[in-house]
């Protein structure tokens, strides 16, 4: 599985949840929705959910094995850190 394009939607700097990204696996499939959230110990890639009948929120995508999910992350987690240094290296040169 190849990740295609990540995009950083939107970052956010108040409370625990720092981005929401995008991904594009193999030219082919979109997941939109994905969250970076502060944890208390490290950063850590949520995947999109929503609550059922019950109030419990679901995955409605996830990967399926703990490799693919630290593959995905890791990637996710790459894109977000060149995003901020760019981000940043953009507001000094102003």
């Amino acid at each position: 599985m190849n990740i295609s394009d990540i995009k950083i939607r939107k970052t956010i700097t108040e409370g625990r949840l720092r981005a929401i990204v995008s991904i594009t696996l193999e030219d082919t499939l979109a997941v939109h929705d994905i969250k970076i959230v502060q944890g208390d110990e490290r950063l850590f890639v949520a995947m999109p959910s929503r609550k059922d009948d019950n109030g419990v929120f679901r995955d409605i995508v996830h990967p399926i094995s703990p490799e693919a999910r630290k593959r995905i992350e890791s990637e996710i987690l790459d894109a977000y850190s060149r995003h901020l240094a760019i981000t940043e290296a953009e507001a000094q040169a102003v």
